[in-house]
Formats: structure tokens, sequence, C-alpha cells
């Protein structure tokens, strides 16, 4: 158990072969991503090589990139810290996140198949089995798999390509709001399945841009923990 607080179990493995460094840094990204390292938490180096079992050099390399990409904030004299993010740099991001997933709900519409609703549906109903049994990190995990299931029917790689580029961060701000989301997340998706199956596509922009919207009102109106 690391002093820092990491929960038992969290911390991934990591697998071979590939850089090394990459690794690390896709596991420190993760367990940020995931809230298992929690913003303003101290990020001390040998801790996390002991806990990671690896030396100290590719988690400073890892935690370097990650202070380059925002997520890690690094302190003269004190050491890294978990980047704590302010209602601006939220409000900003969900706010391109609306517009890029708006986007895709209007072509996904226009494009998807038998096959593609049959994907949503599957990921919905996951969904929805996963808030019944208050699994947090599941649907957390399943609620992003739903709107890259969204991106993916829209068929334009640039706009997946973006809204790629926010993806985690996304569900980072969603984590700590999923729970008071809950069943009420799901019903919207319901509604955007239907839209899109219906090649609704004005229908299936509005639906996800209020659905987003609820996301980042949400996410402002949290209580802090």
């Amino acid at each position: 158990m690391l002093s820092a607080g990491l929960p038992q179990g969290t911390v991934p493995r990591l697998e071979r072969p590939g850089p090394l460094r990459e690794r690390v840094y896709e596991a420190l990204l993760e367990l940020m991503t995931t809230r298992a390292l929690r913003p303003g938490q101290h990020l001390v180096e040998s801790e996390l090589a002991g806990h990671l079992g690896v030396s100290r050099q590719p988690v400073r390399e890892a935690l370097q990139r990650l202070n380059t990409e925002g997520w890690v904030d690094l302190r003269p004299a004190q050491g890294a810290f978990v980047h704590e993010s302010t209602e601006e740099e939220a409000d900003q991001l969900l706010s391109v996140r609306t517009l890029l997933e708006a986007e895709a709900a209007r072509l996904a519409a226009a494009n998807s198949g038998t096959a593609g609703i049959a994907a949503l549906e599957e990921l919905c109903a996951k969904g929805e089995q996963a808030v019944a049994d208050d699994d947090v990190d599941l649907v957390v995990a399943t609620n992003a798999a739903f709107h890259a299931q969204v991106m993916e029917l829209a068929g334009n790689a640039v706009l997946s390509g973006l809204a790629g580029q926010v993806d985690r961060r996304v569900r980072w701000y969603y984590t700590p709001v999923a729970r008071r989301r809950g069943a009420r997340s799901w019903i919207e998706h319901r509604a955007l399945i239907e839209a899109i199956s219906a090649r609704d596509e004005q229908r299936a922009t509005e639906i996800m841009r209020s659905h987003t919207e609820h996301t980042r009102s949400t996410y402002h109106q949290r209580e802090e923990r």
C-alpha cells in the first residue's frame, strides 16, 4: 500500500514487451483517470516505482510527460502532485465535448446500420445493470464505451481523433458524478439510440447536446468530497 493512499488492487500490471517509460506513463494515466490517484495527491517517485516494480527513472520520465500534458503539477521543492482542475478548465473541456459528441450523434443517425444499433443496445443494457449494481467503475467505463461507439458509427476519422484527445479527461470529470447521474444518464442513452435508429439526425443531435450538457451542469453542481 502506498502511503499516498492507492487502494489495494488498483495498480495495473505492466505488460511486456514495449518501452518501459510508455507503459509506466499509461499505468499512471489510467490511475489518475479513474481517480485511484486523486486530485491533489502527492506522487512520490520511490513509492510509485516500488508499486509498479520499476526503477525511479521511468517514473520520473512519466511524471514529466504528465506534467506537460496537464495531468500532474510539479512544484519546486515539493514534488509532483495530481493536478486539481479548476471549474473553468472543466467547463471549457466539457463544452468542447458537447460540440464533438453532438456532431457524432448526427452522423451516427445518418450512417449507422443494424449492427451498430445492436452494439449500442448491448452497451446500454450493460450500463443499466452497472447502475443497478452500484458499480461506479463499470458505469464510467461503459459510458465511455457507449460514447466511443457513437463516435465510431459517425464514421469521421478526424472527429474521432479529436474526441480521442479528450476522452480520458471526460472520464476523469465524469467519475465523481457518475453515481449522481445514475439511471437518468442511461434513459438519455436509450432515447439517443431510438433517434439514431430512426435516422433522425436533428433529434439525435438535440438529445446528445442535452445529454452532455446535463453531465456538465451536474459536474458543476456536485458536492465536493
